[in-house]
């Protein structure tokens, strides 16, 4: 939705009176304003973390400040000690192969090759969790785990903000 929001305003030319932004950002915002009050104290087995940089969000939408705003959220709840970067991030990051229809299209194989590359770059990282705050990047990336053998687990944001917030 948020992808489609910008371009067709861009595209279309729709005049308007409002600035489109990401629920991420608006978490970053609420945790700088103590409105969203979060802690890793929950972190007590020290899960290691990492994100997949979605393309729409990132590299074709908001970019590097909405990817900069998912790091400190994500360092927010979970402990900046217990974060690992990829490489290449942001809107460098690879693109995970399941969007534009490719989980849907049928061609298994073809995705999953496609995958390979961010597969190994989210195992160099040697993360338990990759943050994917995309729906179609979180079922490619899981797929990839289940298919190349990865230990991590692939989950959404929100996920973690609840279990890291406090009174």
């Amino acid at each position: 939705m948020l992808f489609s929001t910008l371009e067709g305003l861009k595209r279309f030319k729709i005049p308007h009176n409002f600035n489109v932004v990401s629920i991420i950002s608006l978490y970053a915002q609420w945790i700088r304003e103590g409105r969203l009050k979060v802690s890793p104290a929950w972190n007590t087995e020290g899960l290691k973390f990492t994100v997949q940089d979605p393309c729409k969000l990132v590299r074709q939408g908001l970019g590097d400040p909405v990817a900069d705003d998912l790091r400190f959220v994500i360092k927010q709840v979970c402990g900046e000690e217990n974060f690992v970067e990829v490489w290449p991030n942001k809107s460098n990051n690879y693109c995970c192969g399941g969007g534009g229809g490719a989980l849907q299209a049928g061609f298994t194989e073809n995705r999953r090759k496609h995958g390979l590359m961010k597969f190994e770059q989210l195992h160099a990282t040697g993360a338990d969790v990759v943050i994917t705050p995309c729906h179609n990047c979180h079922t490619q990336i899981k797929d990839l785990a289940a298919h190349y053998g990865g230990k991590w687990q692939a989950t959404h944001l929100w996920n973690w903000i609840v279990k890291a917030m406090v009174r």
